[in-house]
C-alpha cells in the first residue's frame, strides 16, 4: 500500500514538472516568435505594394469597434477618479487641486493604459480569431499559391492600423474622461467649466500629454504583433483558433503592462523635472 501510494506521488511530482516545462518551453517559444514576427514585420513594411485602401479599412474597423467601450469607460474612469479623489484634498484642504491633480492623472497614465487594455482585449482576441480561422482553413496557404504574400496583406496592415489607431484614441478617451471628471467635480463643487478647464490646462504641461501619448503606438503596435502571431501560428482546428484568441488578450495585456512600466522609466529619465 505505502509502496503504491509512493509510485502515484511519484507520478505526479513527475507530471506537474513535466507541465511546468513545457509553460516554460512554450514561454520562450512566443517571445522568440514575437521577436521574429516583429522583425518580419519591418522587413515587410517598406517593401511594395504599400497596402493603403487595406490599412485604412482597418483603422476604420478597429475604431469602430473599440469606440462604444472606450467612450463608456472613459467617461466612468474619470467620474469615479475624482469622487474618490476629492474627499482626500478636502481632508487637506487641498479642494481647488481636484481638476488638476485628476487630469495629470488621466492624461500621464490612466487614459493611455486603460484604453490600451481594453483596446487589447477587444482588438487582439479578433485578430487573432480571424487569422487564426483563415489559416485552419486553408485560406493563408491559397494566398501563398496564388503568389500573394500573405503576411504582408495579412498582418503588416493589421499591425500598421493597430499601431496609428491606438494613439487616435486614447486623446479622445482622455476627453471623455476629463468630461467624466467634471461631471463629479459638478456633483460636489459649485465650479463652473471654464475654472475647471483653466485649472486643468494649468496643470498639464507638454511634458505630461506627450510621452503619455507616445507611448500608446508601442501599446498598439504589441496588440498588432501578438494578436497577429498567436492567428497566423494557429493550429488544431477550431480549438487552436479558440486558443490564440484567448492567449493574445493575455499576452498583449502583460506586455502593456511590462512595456509601461519600461516606458515610465525610461520618462522620468529623460524629463526628470516633470
Amino acid at each position: 500500500m505505502h509502496t503504491e501510494q509512493s509510485v502515484k506521488s511519484k507520478t505526479a511530482r513527475e507530471k506537474i514538472t513535466s507541465d511546468f516545462e513545457k509553460k516554460v518551453l512554450e514561454f520562450f517559444e512566443t517571445i522568440a516568435g514575437l521577436f521574429q514576427f516583429s522583425v518580419m514585420f519591418f522587413k515587410n513594411v517598406f517593401i511594395p505594394p504599400y497596402e493603403v485602401e487595406q490599412i485604412r479599412k482597418h483603422m476604420d474597423e478597429l475604431g469602430i469597434k473599440t469606440l462604444p467601450i472606450v467612450s463608456i469607460t472613459g467617461f466612468i474612469i474619470g467620474l469615479v477618479l475624482a469622487m474618490q479623489t476629492q474627499p482626500v484634498l478636502v481632508r487637506f484642504g487641498a479642494e481647488a487641486f481636484l481638476p488638476g491633480s485628476v487630469g495629470i492623472s488621466i492624461v500621464r497614465e490612466l487614459g493611455p493604459v486603460i484604453t490600451a487594455l481594453i483596446f487589447a482585449g477587444r482588438v487582439s482576441s479578433g485578430i487573432g480569431a480571424e487569422l487564426g480561422s483563415m489559416r485552419v482553413t486553408e485560406q493563408i496557404d491559397a494566398m501563398e499559391v496564388s503568389a500573394v504574400n500573405p503576411f504582408k496583406y495579412l498582418v503588416v496592415t493589421r499591425i500598421f492600423a493597430c499601431t496609428f489607431i491606438l494613439p487616435l484614441l486614447t486623446v479622445y478617451v482622455i476627453f471623455i474622461a476629463l468630461f467624466g471628471s467634471y461631471i463629479a467635480v459638478v456633483l460636489v463643487q459649485n465650479m463652473s467649466i471654464e475654472y475647471y478647464i483653466d485649472a486643468v490646462v494649468s496643470a498639464v504641461e507638454y511634458g505630461d500629454a506627450i510621452p503619455g501619448v507616445a507611448k500608446t503606438f508601442v501599446f498598439g503596435f504589441i496588440v498588432g504583433v501578438v494578436g497577429s502571431y498567436k492567428g497566423y501560428t494557429a493550429t488544431n482546428g477550431t480549438e487552436g483558433v479558440g486558443k490564440a484568441s484567448t492567449t493574445s488578450v493575455v499576452i498583449s495585456s502583460l506586455m502593456i503592462l511590462l512595456f509601461d512600466m519600461v516606458l515610465v522609466k525610461i520618462t522620468l529619465w529623460l524629463w526628470p523635472t516633470i
